[in-house]
């Protein structure tokens, strides 16, 4: 395992590589955490092993504002976000092993594998959105934030939703402008959702959803499961080492 900063136009994304023992090539799959999270949660080290099970490497990065990358949690945007992720794909293309690359994000991070898919689709074989929160441009021009309601057309400078990660207004206000349906539409190559059947954070209609809008979509609902897969986090990673054996 590597562990090192991938640098997007002076900030500083903290990243860690791991390439399977063995392989000269094999395809690398990037991946994402959430709104608040970081690399190291449990859901995402279990994608990650199943990733690994199924003969890929893995490149987890954490994002502006999150974990231990540059910026502040209070200063994040989804555009930001976008910015880095792209960065991160012209590292990527730069290692001489990999041999097709993947992404894989959860909740924002899902979100944001589904806008990336979209804008650069011919540079991934497929993607993995867990839990995506595709739903947070919808909801920001409808003027609700995670359970707090908002004027949409005067957004506040400062977002108090959650006391321990306030939130500039940016954030929604930059949110509103992205319409995912129009990445979607674009992206016509394998996709993998898996949503839990009881998560309260994203409603699992925006799952089911996001599976019928796709050309090549799979979903799989992990029964009486939450946002992160605390209830059977074996079932969604089994669910994607499956997907990915399928396909390499």
């Amino acid at each position: 395992m590597e562990e090192f900063y991938i640098d997007d136009d002076g900030i500083k994304l903290h990243a860690k590589l791991n390439k399977p023992e063995g392989k000269k090539k094999c395809p690398l799959v990037i991946v994402v955490h959430g709104y608040t999270g970081h690399m190291e949660e449990q859901h995402l080290l279990c994608a990650c092993d199943a990733i690994h099970e199924a003969g890929m490497g893995t490149l987890r990065v954490e994002m502006f504002g999150h974990g231990q990358s540059d910026g502040t949690f209070r200063e994040h945007t989804i555009y930001k976000w976008i910015s880095n992720l792209l960065k991160v794909v012209e590292y990527t293309e730069k290692l001489d092993w990999v041999t097709d690359l993947y992404l894989c994000g959860h909740s924002q991070g899902g979100l944001l594998v589904m806008l990336v898919a979209g804008m650069c689709p011919g540079k991934f074989k497929a993607i993995i959105p867990l839990s995506p929160a595709w739903m947070i441009p919808e909801w920001a021009r409808e003027g609700i934030f995670f359970g707090l309601k908002i004027d949409a057309l005067n957004v506040p400078d400062v977002i108090d939703a959650d006391p321990e990660h306030i939130i500039s207004g940016n954030y929604v206000r930059a949110a509103q402008t992205i319409h995912v349906e129009d990445e979607i539409a674009r992206f016509e190559k394998p996709v993998l959702i898996v949503h839990g059947e009881k998560d309260l954070t994203v409603p699992l209609e925006y799952g089911e959803k996001a599976c019928k809008l796709y050309k090549n979509a799979k979903l799989v609902v992990v029964p009486g499961d939450d946002h992160c897969f605390n209830m059977n986090v074996g079932c969604m990673s089994r669910a994607v080492r499956e997907f990915l054996t399928e396909l390499y």
